[in-house]
């Protein structure tokens, strides 16, 4: 992409995790995909560049959701009644067991992709489901709307019902021709090794799958530490192993081949803490998932005081939601509950923090992503909060602060991933 172009106004992102960088009616300047500077007046060096006028509309960076479930979308707020496994085995696995139909997929697929086109986030670390021709279109549909993140294939060969559950051989060959066929096939959307998690996998799959992510040098994701009954299951389905982190780690799937991504990460020890700050394994914060599947409330206060690595998620359809917006405050919400009612030396999160977390501290995940900084890649949301009327005189962070906590999701106008205009 040659293209220099600039946004014009109140602009707003994260350096830092406890600060907002903000400019009033300022230019932010897009060099081939990439931010080149923010100005207050228009340098003689970019005279006639194309620039977007959206004076008086805020525009922050794109945000980053970590972790969730693109084939769960068509079921999104069903079930909410359950807790995770009783909810995996009623009514998740039957409805992604339905993707083998790829004519339902495509629709299904479409459905969930114009949606979160349409959404505050930019990039995404996606589940599939375990079929490859279902899991290819995904890819294909988020290329195709200029989407960008990571998509995976996932694995599953036990603990699941037989309509929706390969031979151990199978899920890895299928897994490895799924990688031959979308590798390098597309600019923005790669793909991921995706272990449902420990009780889906076993021995021989997680092995297999760690050789897979090893030799092609890719990222890993998966769940860890969600929910108390799940946790125990760990233990008795990995006796070998020192816990839950190590059931991946044991098969080199836990930030040794690649990038790694774990959901929830609720229940853990100090010393899987401090592994994942070692490997720079990314906790993936679910917020509204883990209210309504009844999972309990991340310790992200401990994992940013460790420099544990840490960005937010919506996890549909265990979040009912992919609007990034109640990513951020229902993260701040919680952390006060843990706060007030587990442990009162774990301060709460604040707005700045989360904003960041929803920008730069998961937008880590794909490289330069999630800034206005020099350098990072051009991924901008333009907000219209002029229909959240107020009589008050706000300030640019007051105002983001505020729309976000209303939820207006719809104010977006006006959407950028690496530079190239999504609406």
């Amino acid at each position: 992409m040659n293209k220099t172009f600039a946004l014009k106004g109140d602009i707003c992102f994260s350096k830092a995790l406890t600060e907002l960088e903000f400019y009033e009616n300022s230019y932010l300047i897009c060099e081939n995909g990439r931010v080149a500077g923010i100005y207050r007046e228009l340098p003689e060096k970019y005279a006639g560049i194309e620039v977007f006028d959206y004076t008086d509309k805020l525009i922050c960076p794109g945000m980053s959701d970590i972790h969730l479930h693109a084939p769960q979308y068509a079921y999104r707020g069903l079930g909410m009644d359950l807790e995770l496994l009783d909810w995996l085995d009623t009514i998740t696995f039957p409805q992604e067991s339905r993707y083998a139909d790829i004519e339902y997929a495509k629709k299904a697929y479409d459905v969930f992709v114009d949606d979160i086109k349409h959404s505050a986030t930019s990039r995404a670390v996606v589940f599939a489901t375990i079929h490859r021709q279902a899991t290819e279109y995904l890819m294909e549909a988020f290329d195709r709307e200029g989407m960008a993140g990571y998509i995976g294939k996932v694995n599953m060969d036990r603990n699941s019902p037989d309509i929706y559950r390969e031979e151990t051989a199978e899920s890895a060959e299928e897994t490895a021709r799924w990688l031959d066929d979308v590798t390098g096939r597309y600019a923005s959307v790669h793909p991921i090794i995706t272990p449902r998690f420990v009780p889906s996998c076993t021995d021989g799959l997680m092995k297999r799958l760690g050789e897979i992510a090893a030799e092609r040098h890719l990222p890993v994701q998966s769940h860890l530490s969600e929910n108390l009954s799940e946790v125990d299951w760990v233990h008795e389905l990995a006796p070998d192993s020192k816990g839950y982190a190590d059931a991946y780690d044991r098969f080199g799937l836990f930030g040794t081949s690649g990038k790694t991504v774990m959901a929830h990460c609720i229940h853990m020890r100090d010393d899987e803490i401090e592994l994942m700050k070692e490997r720079g394994v990314f906790v993936a914060h679910s917020p509204q998932s883990n209210e309504n599947l009844r999972s309990g409330i991340a310790p992200m206060r401990k994992f940013l005081n460790r420099g544990v690595k840490c960005g937010l998620a919506s996890d549909v359809a265990g979040g009912s939601t992919i609007n990034m917006f109640k990513a951020v405050t229902d993260s701040i919400q919680v952390s006060k509950l843990r706060w007030r009612l587990v442990d009162d030396t774990e301060r709460a999160l604040t707005f700045p923090e989360a904003f960041f977390l929803a920008t730069k501290g998961g937008g880590e995940f794909f490289g330069k992503v999630g800034s206005f900084e020099d350098g990072y890649e051009f991924d901008a949301l333009i907000i219209d909060d002029s229909s959240a009327r107020t009589v008050l005189e706000l300030n640019i962070p007051q105002r983001l602060e505020r729309i976000m906590y209303l939820g207006h999701a719809g104010s977006i106008i006006a959407k950028w991933v690496a530079g190239h205009k999504l609406f």
